[in-house]
């Protein structure tokens, strides 16, 4: 039996602003009854709800902030009981009872994962209260640890996958400036499915490449990440863009985990000496060119996207002006909505971003981030799909 219910005679503090709930399983109703006793003569902010057996609780154990747990129930004996009851309640504080003959099951309770025990007859009303609240603020204290090291080794894996899908552009020219952004949807996500890469095979060809996958998950991701390496992997090794773009199909339908799973690319050749850009597309929008403060899209068709079959994906070549810079992008630029308007930013609203920006004097080291700015005040917030971009510009004199 517990200790005799006493008056307390130690001041009482502040009035707490909410009541903690409190599951009570205890068959015995004698013990079930001076629980409650000691807890109203305590005056404790304590709502109690008392279950004569585990299957009686079972339906109210999420709902609580703490389950008060007899070891001796009709349906559950000791350390087995404890288990069933962290099994349905997981982030709920257990704090375990125990008879003066088994106090020591209580420390192999807590190793289970309660987080108190209470020894039948020991207990007063200021030890039960005091006991409850430490319960709650341990496990409390307990998942917030579990969490951040969630965040902390999802933000690993990320880091891991992104150094994957945003690699380093691989060149020696001087004659080309690359620059690079990137960001996943809605600021707090920690993976994106878009990825690009730059590469330089000879001294007067650059292979740009961009891409997205579908979903925005570690799986997507990591397909990406496949993506950019087989493309680099390939380009290096001087196969064309046409058949690297038949590899690259294969390489998402042989290791998606989905069958609905598909991404979009661009892919770019450009001659520096002939001043020449060759485009091709599997469904991603096509690049601008900007030249003469003015944004154009290069005219090219679309493309099959792949993971939905081969087919052959038609070339565009453009001649290079004096001043060029090309920019590719994925499409989360450009679906931001217009303000309360259902409409989106689209290609279009792109091409005069881009006008209205350099006209204001952006550099074009400065205006992959200003894009984004201001697609994301035209939207009204954070951009909810992810975004990459790479503007490569010709350097002045060369």
């Amino acid at each position: 039996m517990f200790a005799a219910a006493s008056v307390p005679t130690q001041p009482r503090g502040p009035a707490r602003l909410t009541r903690l709930r409190v599951l009570l399983v205890e068959d015995d109703e004698g013990d079930a009854f001076l629980v409650e006793e000691l807890l109203r003569e305590q005056d404790a902010a304590i709502q109690l709800t008392v279950a004569r057996t585990l299957r009686d609780a079972r339906d109210q154990m999420g709902e609580v902030d703490c389950i008060l747990l007899d070891l001796g129930l009709p349906d559950a004996q000791g350390i087995d009981g404890l288990r069933r009851v962290l099994a349905a309640a997981p982030g709920t504080a257990v704090c375990v009872l125990t008879g003066q003959q088994d106090a020591h099951i209580g420390i192999t309770a807590v190793a289970e994962g309660a987080q108190d025990y209470l020894v039948k007859g020991q207990v007063d009303g200021a030890l039960l209260e005091r006991s409850v609240q430490y319960a709650v603020e341990r496990k409390y204290a307990e998942e917030n640890a579990r969490r951040l090291r969630e965040v902390e080794l999802r933000q690993a894996e990320s880091a891991r996958l992104e150094r994957g899908l945003l690699p380093q552009p691989l060149m020696t020219t001087d004659r080309l400036a690359v620059h690079t952004f990137y960001r996943p949807g809605r600021y707090e996500a920690l993976l994106g499915g878009d990825f690009f890469d730059v590469v330089q095979t000879s001294p007067e060809l650059v292979h740009v490449m961009i891409g997205d996958v579908s979903g925005h998950d570690v799986d997507g991701a990591a397909l990406g990440v496949e993506l950019r390496v087989a493309w680099r992997a390939l380009t290096l090794a001087g196969v064309a863009p046409e058949q690297t773009l038949t590899a690259m199909e294969q390489v998402l339908c042989s290791e998606r985990s989905h069958p609905s799973t598909f991404a979009t690319m661009a892919v770019l050749r450009i001659d520096l000496a002939a001043a020449r850009a060759s485009c091709w597309l599997a469904g991603h929008p096509p690049p601008l060119l900007l030249s003469g403060g003015r944004a154009v899209p290069v005219e090219v068709p679309y493309g099959l996207l792949l993971g939905v079959g081969d087919a052959p994906r038609e070339r565009a070549d453009v001649e290079l002006p004096e001043d060029w810079s090309l920019l590719l992008y994925t499409d989360g630029l450009v679906e931001g909505r217009l303000g309360d308007s259902p409409d989106r930013l689209g290609d279009e609203g792109l091409v005069g971003l881009c006008a209205t920006r350099l006209g204001r004097g952006d550099t074009m080291e400065r205006l992959p981030a200003s894009l984004v700015e201001s697609a994301e005040t035209l939207n009204g917030g954070p951009l909810a799909d992810d975004v990459a971009i790479v503007l490569l510009s010709k350097e002045p004199n060369s």
